[in-house]
């Protein structure tokens, strides 16, 4: 999978499926794109939780032309749905539309895959998430209890919204 940039001022960004010898990379690149969840005692992820992803489904690794990481997300065949999570962009990256692309190559993966429709889980503590995936066609479908094998801070209540959209 290969996506170029339309014009010569944005990014040229580069999707590949990664590989083990990413996750180093990976792990730091997801820990500082998900800093910003301060309601969970450690990190997002590890080697372990990481490692156990790959084997499940997939993470596509987005990179520039010096093959720089930009940044990732992770997606899995469910039958005819597929499923995107863990979208993680560089922080001194954000901001300039990488998350979108990503996310729009991952769903591109994903309806190559056979796949008809894509869901997203998004915590219900990250309020300004929902709109701007309803500006990209998601819908809220339902919600469902939160399971992480990291622990909330004391006091912190969490669910997940599923979001859902048609390919």
């Amino acid at each position: 999978m290969h996506q170029n940039a339309s014009t010569a001022s944005e990014t040229a960004l580069h999707i590949r499926p990664a590989t083990d010898a990413d996750r180093p990379h990976l792990i730091l690149l997801i820990n500082a794109a998900f800093s910003i969840e301060t309601f969970f005692e450690g990190t997002r992820t590890d080697e372990d939780r990481l490692a156990a992803m790959m084997r499940k489904g997939e993470i596509l690794a987005a990179e520039d032309d010096n093959r720089r990481l930009l940044g990732c997300v992770y997606v899995e065949v469910r039958g005819a749905r597929g499923y995107l999570g863990q979208l993680a962009v560089d922080p001194a990256r954000q901001g300039r539309g990488l998350g979108m692309r990503i996310r729009e190559a991952a769903e591109e993966h994903l309806r190559r895959q056979g796949c008809e429709a894509v869901d997203i889980l998004v915590l219900n503590l990250r309020p300004e998430l929902p709109p701007i995936y309803r500006r990209h066609g998601y819908i809220e479908t339902g919600t469902e209890a939160f399971h992480s094998p990291r622990p909330l801070k004391s006091g912190t209540e969490c669910h997940c919204i599923v979001m859902s959209k048609q390919l």
